[in-house]
């Protein structure tokens, strides 16, 4: 009886140890390629093959860190090559299941000695139910941490997006500050002397100036404007002018970059800054500031409006063509005269007119911290000089800008006459790029600025000086030249005028209709300064008058 029961035991400790061996080889040999990817795609999750993302963060008027870019945890699905025995007939399948490339999949596939090829990063819970459910040899789900947006569609443009790189088996920033920024939010690897990667510096985090409460508003009063006028498109800027921090950037139609791979690529150009347009009669104000600060005309100088010009053969009439006969600047601007525009510029003189431009910054970048930004073009006055031209730029036709130069450059009228340079980092320390014109100038083209509000009263916010100006620009017909029937609706100005904490510039594109940009933008202007002098409790600056007993 013993003896059976000493045999028993030496069974039952022979039968461990072979299930023992027979355990390890399966780990070692049968299922060594997949351990082996899985390893790997464990050290990108962990960071070791790929340093965690620097997050991104907005905040609000009391300096809370609100984020806006960050890492989470995904379904990944990938390949191991290795284990495929038919690429062929796998890459079919899979391609079929998760709406990939088949002949791109089969290539991958093939690859001799490949452990590891990415097929999804953020898997779907039907893909993965899917893969899943196949059981596919060499086909395998695991988690991985990929960049998430909480807030969706918000700035989107000025964020971008993280996508994989040329290689597909890491990623890096596409587009805006992702893009631009990618070095330091991608973080570093450390290497051995033997030059193998032995762990990773997380990347470094962004803390921008733009306002999360600001952005969201501004951009849920774009959308509907966008949408109210079936316009092609828009954009909204706000800034702060004693600065140049950035506090709201927006652009409607938009995308989320969570799933950035069902938008064109057309849909990730960022318009406030790589779109330029001919913005229409807010360039009044800019040829009244140079006209006042070079001493060639005063808010009070008078000009006889006869409802047109001629000047190399062509005609400039007014857009309500009509005649307003004896007028001054300030009457102008609250009018919106196109001929007075044109009588202040030719009194100003081409060439100080045009060293005017480029002291408030047409015709050249901002440098603002992100990819892509262009400079607008002064080739119309700079190529033949001719009169026709300085007429119609007088008026804000035939040059082109971007809406940030233009929120830029109205900014440094209501900052005193000081242009700054476009700050997008909290961090980053506010500089003047040069003083464009005087005090004394900037405040006599504020004070015509808060007149056209008080007189037009859309704009008007009760107990507050409100400086403002649009304009309504024909597009360019760039086929067949001249001129489309549609036009760009923009408008520009700040509050409150004695002391102003914010610059705003609306842009509309192609509103169905061409209505004049006081029946579009103006009242999204107004809705929007509102809530920002609410949100920072902003004091009136125009108290009502006293009412004697």
């Amino acid at each position: 009886m013993a003896r059976i029961r000493v045999s028993s035991l030496i069974l039952a400790l022979f039968l461990a140890y072979f299930a023992l061996i027979f355990n390890i080889y399966n780990l070692q040999l049968e299922k060594g390629n997949y351990f082996s990817a899985r390893a790997e795609t464990q050290d990108r999750l962990s960071g070791f093959l790929e340093p965690r993302r620097g997050d991104i963060y907005f905040i609000d008027k009391d300096g809370v860190l609100i984020p806006v870019a960050m890492n989470k945890s995904y379904p990944v699905i990938f390949a191991v090559p290795k284990e495929i025995s038919d690429p062929e007939e796998t890459a079919e399948v899979i391609s079929s299941v998760l709406g990939l490339d088949n002949k791109k999949i089969a290539q991958s596939f093939g690859k001799a000695n490949d452990e590891y090829e990415l097929l999804v990063s953020k898997a779907v819970s039907e893909q993965v139910s899917a893969i899943k459910n196949l059981a596919l040899e060499g086909i395998y789900v695991d988690e991985k941490e990929s960049r998430f947006y909480p807030f969706k569609e918000l700035a989107a443009h000025l964020l971008g997006f993280v996508g994989p790189s040329d290689d597909n088996n890491t990623f890096e920033g596409k587009y805006g500050l992702e893009a631009y920024f990618n070095d330091s939010l991608g973080g570093v690897l450390e290497f051995n002397k033997d030059n193998q990667p032995t762990g990773a510096i997380k990347g470094k985090d962004l803390v921008l100036t733009i306002d999360r409460n600001i952005q969201a508003r501004a951009e849920e009063i774009l959308k509907k404007l966008v949408e109210q006028y079936s316009a092609v498109g828009g954009t909204v800027l706000v800034n702060e002018p004693a600065s140049g921090r950035i506090l709201a950037m927006g652009n409607y139609p938009t995308f989320d970059p969570n799933g950035y791979w069902n938008y064109q690529v057309g849909n990730f150009l960022n318009p406030a800054i790589q779109g330029i347009y001919e913005p229409g009669s807010i360039f009044k104000v800019i040829t009244m500031a140079a006209g006042i600060d070079s001493g060639k005309i005063t808010p009070q100088t008078a000009f006889n409006d006869l409802g047109s010009v001629s000047y190399n053969g062509y005609t400039i009439k007014n857009w309500d063509l009509k005649a307003h006969g004896r007028v001054t600047m300030t009457e102008a601007i609250e009018q919106s005269i196109n001929t007075a525009a044109v009588f202040a510029e030719r009194q100003t003189g081409h060439d100080i007119f045009y060293n005017y431009l480029l002291k408030f910054g047409f015709g050249e970048k901002t440098d603002i911290k992100l990819p892509g930004e262009l400079r607008g073009s002064l080739k119309t006055l700079e190529q033949n000089g001719k009169d026709i031209n300085f007429a119609t730029a007088s008026f804000g036709q035939g040059v082109s800008l971007t809406p940030l130069q233009l929120l830029s450059a109205v900014g440094a009228i209501a900052n005193d006459g000081k242009l700054m340079k476009p700050i997008i980092l909290k961090d980053e320390k506010p500089r003047v790029v040069r003083r464009v014109i005087s005090e004394s100038a900037a405040k006599q083209v504020a004070e015509m600025m808060v007149s056209a509000v008080d007189k037009a009263r859309i704009a008007k916010i009760e107990n507050y000086e409100v400086a403002g100006k649009t304009g309504t620009a024909q597009v360019p017909d760039f086929q067949n030249g001249g001129y489309t029937d549609k036009v760009t609706n923009s408008y520009a100005g700040f509050a409150p005028a004695s002391n102003p904490r914010f610059t705003i510039l609306f842009k509309l594109d192609k509103p169905e209709g061409s209505p004049l940009a006081g029946l579009t933008v103006v009242p999204a202007f107004r809705e929007l300064a509102q809530f920002i002098l609410n949100y920072y409790n902003v004091p009136p600056d125009r108290l009502a008058p006293q009412i004697k007993p």
